[in-house]
């Protein structure tokens, strides 16, 4: 990520447009976050109800095995300290993510952000209402890919996949030279804000459309 300048301030324009495309961003974060949280609390309320004492559901010829786990560790079962120090960290994740959204001038990376908002909610929820109790709740985990008992890979839930996805995301755009603030670091449109492209290819096609009548006309 690129720091050495500041963000686009986002300051409305004639049109009112300047500040209305962060607002877009932000709302387009809330609605992929909240898809993917729905999408989470659900799968796991289904596995918990069906999957509970069950032995593991073998799918898709064996490559998805649905075998309920209670996770006490970090995503895909990893260890980094106590159940209370994770369910932490992901306030202080959610809480950055919640305050650094109204900076967002990149679609990319407001999806980015918002798969990642909803993973770190669908864990913290685990680890805030579920046994043994506050803060220490165990996560429900429910996929294992290509053998039972996370055999070949740490079993994990749609949370752990919304926190993947967006982080890898992230990283391409950011290895593409693609800022948060919309601007391009790298490549031929460097420094051009995603908003300024935008208002420029409308306007190049309003232009074309002008054209296209005046020939008409013409003949």
């Amino acid at each position: 990520m690129n720091t050495d300048r500041e963000p686009e301030s986002g300051a409305a324009g004639p049109d009112g447009s300047g500040s209305a495309r962060p607002a877009r961003r932000v709302l387009l974060l809330t609605l992929v976050a909240v898809a993917a949280y729905v999408i989470d609390l659900v799968t796991k309320v289904i596995a918990t109800a069906q999957l509970e004492g069950a032995e593991p559901v073998r799918i898709l010829g064996g490559a998805v095995y649905l075998q309920l786990i209670r996770n006490p560790y970090a995503a895909f079962g990893m260890d980094f300290g106590g159940t209370w120090l994770l369910a932490l960290v992901a306030i202080v994740v959610v809480g950055v993510i919640v305050w650094f959204a109204r900076r967002l001038r990149s679609t990319g990376w407001a999806i980015g952000l918002g798969l990642v908002l909803a993973g770190a909610l669908g864990n913290l929820t685990d680890r805030l209402f579920r046994a043994p109790g506050p803060m220490q709740g165990h996560v429900v985990d429910f996929v294992s890919v290509f053998g039972p008992d996370g055999r070949y890979f740490p079993v994990f839930n749609a949370a752990d996949s919304a926190i993947t996805i967006g982080a890898i995301l992230i990283v391409l755009l950011s290895l593409l030279g693609h800022d948060y603030d919309g601007t391009i670091t790298r490549g031929p449109k460097k420094n051009v804000p995603e908003e300024n492209r935008e208002n420029a290819e409308n306007a190049e096609t309003g232009e074309r459309a002008k054209d296209r009548t005046g020939t008409g006309d013409e003949s």
